[in-house]
């Protein structure tokens, strides 16, 4: 049963504050100490406004993963406005950002099944965005999108540069180097071979007109 009782405003800077408190409390402490005493008292608030501006726990954990996530989904529109989507996607996921707060919010996700189901919405969202840009960038490299499907693609790039930071993060580097260098590789190829087939088949291998 949905309580009738009274929320506070999203767009509220109390809220705002008590967000930001939970994300710090969450990177510094784990996600089982983001208790609502702790956040408020990080956020130098009152414990009964939690429950103010959030029914319950889990509605301030997925606000706060939607807050992140529609950050995240500015930058990666921008990002993928490159003539090049695929490195911009490459270049995104590896930037090692938030990525202690992501891994503790993957870990409250196995205890918490509405911030389980708000992280696959949030994934699949990204995803979304990322194969429609590459699709393009695919077929212009020549590859065939039944032998190389974009999602398979994107999957593949996302679970390499999230590997990646990860380890980094804990201090592992082991083979980094090395899969940095055929990721690389791949991307240079594709790009060259899209930008080939951007060049209309008669002006290639045409000599340049010379003046005499």
């Amino acid at each position: 049963m949905v309580s009738n009782r009274r929320i506070g405003l999203e767009n509220s800077e109390t809220r705002g504050l008590l967000l930001d408190a939970a994300e710090r409390v969450i990177c510094e402490e784990g996600y089982a100490a983001a208790s609502s005493r702790r956040i408020a008292k990080r956020a130098g608030l009152k414990p009964q406004l939690v429950y103010y501006y959030f029914r319950t726990m889990d509605d301030l954990f997925v606000a706060l993963i939607r807050r992140r996530v529609n950050r995240s989904i500015e930058s990666l529109a921008r990002a993928l406005t490159s003539k090049h989507p695929l490195r911009a996607a490459w270049e995104f996921n590896r930037a090692p950002i938030d990525t202690v707060l992501s891994m503790e919010l993957m870990a409250m996700a196995n205890h918490r099944k509405a911030v389980g189901m708000e992280i696959k919405h949030a994934g699949e969202q990204i995803l979304s965005m990322q194969v429609g840009a590459a699709s393009g960038s695919l077929q212009e490299g020549g590859l065939d999108p039944d032998e190389y499907p974009p999602v398979a693609v994107m999957l593949l790039i996302n679970a390499i540069s999230r590997c990646i930071v990860m380890e980094n993060k804990v201090g592992s580097t082991v083979g980094h180097g090395e899969i940095e260098m055929i990721v690389e590789r791949w991307l240079r190829r594709l790009e060259g071979a899209a930008q080939r087939a951007a060049v209309p088949a008669r002006s290639r291998g045409r000599r340049p007109k010379v003046d005499c």
